[in-house]
Formats: C-alpha cells, structure tokens, sequence
C-alpha cells in the first residue's frame, strides 16, 4: 500500500492553524515585562524563579530524552503524561464525528476513553488467546476513515510484548498512524521501535518517565516520530505543558541514570520472586509470561480474591472483566515487604 505523507493525514483545520506564539518563544532573560508575570516573585522561599513561565519547548530535556533514546531532539515530544500525547493525536488526526481508530482489546483503557472524549468511533480486533496481534485481522479492519491504529507493548494489561514482525506487517499494510505504546518497555528484553522511526514516517513511539523511572509522580509522557508528526504536536499542544517543577526533576533524573539501571535490575529479580512464590498455590490456575512491572495471572474466585486484598489493605487490580481475561489479576511487583504482604493477604484469604 502506498503511504500518503503525513500532512495529507492531518485535519485541515490543524494544517491551517497558527499557533500561540508564547512570551518565551522569543526572549527568555532580560528585563521580563511582555508576559503579565508577577515579578515580585512566588509566596513562598523560591530558587526556580516560579513566578516565571517554563520554557515552551523543552530544549534541554528533548536534547537528553533523544540522547539516552539515540535519536535527534526533532523526534522527542514531552507532555503531560502520554495521555496528552495520545489527545493530541486524537486533535491532528481525527475528525470528530467522522474518523475512526483501531485498538486491540484487552490493551490500555486510555484509547477509548480519549475516543470517546474527541467523538472518534472505535473499532476493536482481538488480541489472540496468547494476547498476540493478528495484523491480518487488524489490516481487514482498516477503512478509509481510519486514521489511527493503537499497539501496547509490553500491553497492559497482559504483560507480553507484541511480535515485532506483527507491528512492521501493520505499519507496512496501513498509511496512517500507527501508535506503539512502550511504557513498559525498560523492562522488556525485546528493543524499543524508536529505533524504527527513520524507516517508517507513520510510526509514533509513546514512552513515559512513570514507570522505569520511577517519576509517576511528574507527569511526563513522552512522544518519538517523524520530525513532521512532532513539529504538529508542537503546534496543537498548550504553550506551556510542562511546568518548571516537573521538567526539573526530568532533568535531574538523567544525571542518575545508574541508579534507574539498579532498581530496573531489582524490580526484575523481585518479578522473578513473585511468579516463583505465585507458582506454589494450588488456587493460582495460570500465570502470563511478562516483560513489564506487573504480572498477570487467573486465580479461582478472582473477584472476591481481589475484594478481600483490599479489605486486608492489598490492592492489586482485577482484570476478569476484558476479552480472554475471566478470573484474572493483574499484581504490580513491589518492593520485597510489599509483595511479602500481599503474599501473607493472600495466604489467608485461601
């Protein structure tokens, strides 16, 4: 199939647009007087200069995201959360009413939900019992309104990673936008697709600072692409989406890189802990293979299982209500106590 370029796939009103030009796009020291900001400064004791606007676009923070990824800043998008970068694609994309995307259930919830929010329609191709694509199925579905195609891998919530030949089948046969949603992916053996982003300029890679990182608490999404999908996104996004106290700790967690490297290495060996202990209790019927933080596993009476942790103070998620899931739990590995107590928890409630 022939790929249209990228501005054919965008909505017209976005090609058109002229975005806010912020105060800071154009000077960022001086005496600052354009921006209505209070130069009497913040309330409290303040060495950030917080009664400042950030930064609009983030260049010393894009420069070590594509640096630590192996790629040109052009490429990086940062935002709040990979939510925001899952709406904007949503807004470049999509015609409310009109367009279509495809996911494939059971993935991650936010798709859908972000469908629904910009009135896109959704159309779903199951995962394959062993929670695989099938890019036939996933290629039969596509219709001229489909303008976007969402993969999670590592998914959430199974754990697996997807077939890399299954992705490069779907973005070959598709030209529109294929999203591959690698929030897990430090902990996966399996390489990111970043590094596939030169050969196929339909191909966007969400990653997140709330995971390997250990920054869920910063809100820090970030989108890999095409210098022409990122230079949209540039344009739709809030002027200033990432605020000064969160593009600091960002900054500050690539001079310790060494330590995120560590707690990858011990999250890793406490995930081989947990599915060795989960392996002894007759009730656990099935535990999924994983390349994420969590781990998935079908367990007798899942549903009062999960009610029963959370009265004892225990709370994992209950996942038997998506495709192929019945009676399933999905546990994030914690610390040694943590996973110690649930273990204890689940002891003595079968």
């Amino acid at each position: 199939m022939k790929k249209r370029n990228i501005n054919s796939l965008v909505r017209e009103n976005i090609l058109n647009l002229k975005p806010y030009r912020s105060a800071r796009d154009d000077f960022d020291s001086g005496v600052l007087l354009d921006a209505n900001e209070n130069s009497f400064g913040a309330p409290f004791a303040d060495d950030m200069e917080l009664n400042r606007y950030p930064m609009p676009h983030q260049d010393e923070l894009r420069e070590k995201i594509s640096a630590f990824r192996g790629l040109s800043k052009k490429n990086v998008f940062v935002g709040v959360g990979s939510d925001e970068a899952i709406d904007l694609l949503f807004r470049i994309f999509c015609r409310p009413g009109k367009d279509r995307v495809i996911v494939n259930p059971p993935t991650y919830g936010m798709y859908k939900v972000s469908a629904s929010i910009n009135d896109v329609a959704v159309d779903e191709v199951l995962l394959t019992e062993s929670f695989q694509l099938q890019p036939e199925k996933i290629i039969k579905a596509i219709r001229p309104e489909t303008k976007l195609i969402f993969i999670c891998s590592p998914n959430n919530p199974t754990g697996n990673s997807m077939d890399v030949s299954d992705i490069v089948k779907i973005l070959e046969g598709f030209d529109g936008i294929v999203v591959v949603d690698e929030a897990y992916i430090d902990f996966s053996i399996q390489g990111s697709l970043a590094n596939n982003i030169t050969d196929f300029k339909n191909l966007v890679v969400l990653q997140t600072m709330s995971k390997s990182f250990g920054l869920a608490g910063i809100r820090l999404g970030i989108a890999l692409a095409d210098p022409e999908v990122i230079s949209y996104m540039m344009k739709v996004k809030a002027p200033y989406n990432v605020n000064k106290l969160t593009s600091v700790k960002a900054n500050l967690a690539f001079s310790n890189i060494d330590h995120i490297t560590k707690n990858i290495k011990a999250i890793l060996a406490e995930r081989e802990r947990v599915i060795g202990k989960l392996v002894t209790f007759k009730e656990v019927e099935k535990i999924y293979p994983t390349d994420a933080n969590f781990v998935m596993f079908r367990i007798e009476d899942a549903l009062n299982v999960y009610k029963e942790l959370a009265e004892k103070g225990v709370i994992i998620r209950y996942r038997g209500n998506e495709p192929n899931c019945e009676n399933c739990l999905r546990l994030t590995v914690g610390t040694a106590s943590e996973n110690d107590r649930f273990f204890r928890a689940l002891q003595e409630i079968i």
